[in-house]
């Protein structure tokens, strides 16, 4: 199914549908806005053949971070001639202040939990996600994130000597330092990138389309970092809360490097460049 046909959204569980316009909604789900004859709006996200146990985790995110700080409710979802979707309230966007939103992210990382990881998996376009509960950092990081992507990276023919030996040095300084400094399981939104948040009601940040789990605050803050969008005032809000220290832009190199690595496997070689420059550091 490449786009939903009007029977199809006929059969969702909203009543009277007047209009159903498509949307961006990134590069991984289909996207909709549907108005009921009331006049409300909704916002709805389609995942062609997948059962509707593919929308939990987002589900399951949002409600964890939305006891926090603002991010869109989930209403209703199912699967309709075996495509998923998941109908969110739809957000009118406004302007609002970054320092607002640094304060926010800063309050959801205030939320800890005792173990790294998160209740369910989750599915990505390239492999799946293990969120299983690990007592520690180190472990978790490099074998339910970093390997996996390694592996995949190797499987597509993005990966390389050279590659595999920086990497090596890099997960060692990583073991190293993490098994000196303590880290806290933090609750993270997990694609933290400037696309994620926006701005709406009384001009309150509202943060969407969640991968969250509970890990080092610092891996939000790396993802802040990767393709720009959040101002100065942003981070001095969250430093306020969580003081910066010298030492910081070398602990998000190794979380950068998950997020591009990433993007090395879904999108190809045009991100080799950004994920050896990294991997130069070590």
């Amino acid at each position: 199914m490449k786009n939903p046909n009007s029977a199809w959204f006929k059969q969702l569980p909203l009543e009277k549908i007047t209009t159903i316009k498509p949307v961006s909604g990134g590069d991984i789900n289909l996207a909709y806005q549907a108005t009921t004859d009331d006049d409300k709006k909704y916002f709805i996200k389609v995942q062609p053949n997948h059962s509707q146990t593919y929308f939990n985790h987002e589900i399951n995110g949002l409600k964890a971070i939305g006891k926090i700080i603002n991010t869109p409710t989930p209403i209703y979802h199912g699967e309709i001639d075996g495509n998923a979707y998941l109908i969110l309230n739809w957000l009118d966007e406004t302007w609002g202040n970054q320092e607002d939103l640094g304060l926010a992210v800063a309050k959801m990382h205030q939320q800890h939990n005792d173990k790294f990881g998160f209740m369910d998996n989750h599915q990505t376009k390239a492999l799946v996600k293990d969120n299983s509960w690990n007592s520690s950092w180190v472990d978790f990081y490099i074998h339910q994130r970093l390997e996996p992507e390694v592996a995949v990276a190797n499987q597509r023919g993005r990966w390389n000597k050279w590659r595999q030996e920086h990497y090596q040095r890099m997960v060692n300084k990583f073991a190293d330092y993490y098994q000196k400094h303590e880290v806290i399981p933090s609750l993270l939104h997990g694609d933290l990138w400037a696309g994620n948040f926006l701005f709406a009601g009384n001009h309150e940040p509202f943060l969407i389309d969640p991968d969250a789990l509970f890990g080092d605050r610092e891996f939000d803050l790396a993802m802040t970092t990767v393709f720009g969008g959040f101002d100065n005032s942003f981070y001095q809000a969250y430093s306020s809360i969580f003081p910066f220290d010298d030492e910081l832009d070398e602990r998000l190199s190794w979380y950068r490097f998950y997020y591009l690595c990433m993007h090395l496997v879904l999108f190809g070689e045009s991100y080799g460049g950004a994920v050896d420059q990294i991997l130069r550091q070590f």
